[in-house]
């Protein structure tokens, strides 16, 4: 008879384990529902794998404001930087494969890489390339590279361009090129291009059918996700990113039926199906952390520790292992997370890029699942937002209405026409459009910046892709000659302006 109340409370437990969080079953649709309404997304994907199985996966919402079309399980989305584990792993199975060791100088395979200063150069590494350590500030050159007609070839070799602010190895800062150079090296010691490595060694033996290298043409493509923002003005639809040529770190197009296969992979060692696909030694190399991103408890989530592996982000997250990714293009945030503790993976695909509903979710479903007494996420953070929404809104309104009063400028509007110099990103163009001053990048055909003058030698730049932001930027007069002028696009792109010179 004890046996049998044993084997009953056995299966009883079991039966329990298998039941998902009250969470997920209770309120995890109303949560959804009411986020994408208070953070104003149109449409969101949604997978959570649990022992193996897809244990709920939807969409919600649509693809497109104004059409009918609802967003699917199957629906794609730029995922930016979550490409950026596909791109880490390619190279720790190389190195697996004795093509290259991760610790092989960059300069063996691209003899006139440069980094701004030689001992850096000198010492670089295919790892250092993968892992956000070469001292940079985040983004660092990212206006120069994102979006532009630069070959690959170009933006390595601007890197030597970038002054560092931190110390190399010493501190982070998120450097997309490094991956483009990883990529890059990548071909030179299998022969193979990366958009075919990966598909060939991942995405085809893990069957993700339904996962595109590049961002080349996604408009085309069926059932796909349109880019809105918010950021500077009312929700508006934007162009597609073309990014490809920062391929590695940022080019792959996904939906949640497929990430949910790559989840589960992660999550069994790397087997599909009971077959290994990618040997589990390399799937370590991967999650090794090779920088300290931050060592302090965080005062809002059960973290303590983040670190840097090979194309993801690791920490500890109420005395577990997670590792994960986030990733932004205009128009699209997205993350891919997975527990392997817990068996657990979770991705979320969203189509308007100002928003932060997309993480809150993640640790909504991590809190449930791992045990963290309930706190609203998404409304914790949503007060954040709408602080910095107002903050910036403000600074945009008093930049129009002193834009509005059409004060003189200092020297005549034709003084400003010209070519015009920054070391980094190279030339640019002022010139007279319909009477307006209009900036013209020699790097990007695509954007155009309105001038207008707002006092104290500012200017109000509102660029015509409307993630690229508003701001006031400031010029410089010597000797009654327009000398220099800031250029300003948004965080998302690059924290920092750049000064160009005139020529």
């Amino acid at each position: 008879m004890k046996y049998l109340f044993s084997l009953l409370l056995l299966i009883a437990s079991f039966a329990h384990a298998q039941e998902p969080p009250a969470f997920i079953k209770d309120s995890l649709e109303r949560y959804i529902e009411r986020g994408m309404k208070d953070w104003n997304i149109p449409g969101l994907a949604i997978t959570i794998v649990k022992d193996g199985k897809i244990v709920f996966i939807k969409g919600y919402g649509v693809k497109e404001v104004g059409k009918p079309e609802k967003v699917d399980a199957n629906t794609l989305f730029i995922i930016a930087s979550n490409s950026k584990l596909f791109t880490g792993t390619s190279l720790a199975l190389a190195e697996h494969e004795k093509k290259l060791s991760l610790d092989d100088k960059v300069t063996q395979y691209i003899p006139w890489f440069r980094l701004y200063d030689s001992t850096s150069t000198k010492l670089a590494t295919v790892r250092d390339m993968l892992c956000h350590r070469l001292g940079t500030k985040t983004f660092q050159g990212d206006f120069t590279f994102w979006n532009s007609n630069l070959s690959k070839d170009s933006i390595i070799w601007k890197m030597r361009l970038l002054k560092p602010e931190g110390e190399f190895r010493q501190n982070y800062g998120y450097c997309n090129a490094g991956f483009l150079v990883a990529g890059e090296i990548l071909q030179k010691t299998t022969g193979i291009k990366w958009e075919q490595y990966v598909s060939d060694r991942m995405l085809n033996p893990i069957g993700m059918t339904n996962t595109y290298m590049n961002t080349a043409g996604m408009a085309n493509r069926k059932n796909v996700a349109v880019p809105y923002s918010n950021s500077f003005g009312p929700l508006s639809k934007l162009p597609y990113d073309e990014i490809d040529n920062l391929g590695p770190a940022t080019s792959m197009v996904s939906c949640v039926n497929d990430l949910s296969k790559w989840m589960m992979f992660q999550l069994d060692s790397g087997k599909i199906n009971g077959q290994t696909v990618i040997p589990w030694q390399v799937l370590q190399k991967t999650r090794d952390g090779n920088i300290l991103t931050g060592t302090r408890k965080s005062p809002y989530y059960p973290t303590h520790f983040r670190a840097y592996g090979l194309g993801e982000y690791m920490t500890d997250y109420n005395g577990r292992q997670v590792y994960w990714h986030t990733g932004g293009a205009f128009g699209f945030v997205t993350n891919v997370c997975f527990i392997p503790e817990e068996k657990l993976g979770i991705s979320i695909l969203t189509n308007n890029d100002n928003q932060n509903f997309f993480e809150a979710l993640r640790y909504q479903i991590m809190d449930a699942y791992l045990g963290v007494p309930y706190v609203d996420r998404s409304k914790f953070l949503l007060q954040f937002q709408q602080q910095d929404q107002a903050l910036n809104d403000s600074k945009m309104k008093g930049w129009e209405e002193r834009a509005k009063k059409k004060p003189s400028l200092p020297v005549s509007a034709d003084a400003f026409v010209g070519t015009y110099y920054n070391h980094v990103y190279g030339n640019m163009q002022i010139v007279k459009e319909n009477n307006e001053l209009t900036v013209l990048l020699s790097h990007h055909p695509k954007l155009k910046g309105k001038l207008e003058y707002i006092d104290n030698k500012n200017f109000l730049l509102t660029w015509n892709h409307p993630s690229y932001g508003k701001f006031a930027v400031p010029f410089e007069i010597k000797n009654n000659k327009v000398s220099a002028i800031e250029i300003k696009a948004s965080d998302f792109v690059e924290y920092d302006g750049y000064v160009f010179l005139k020529n």
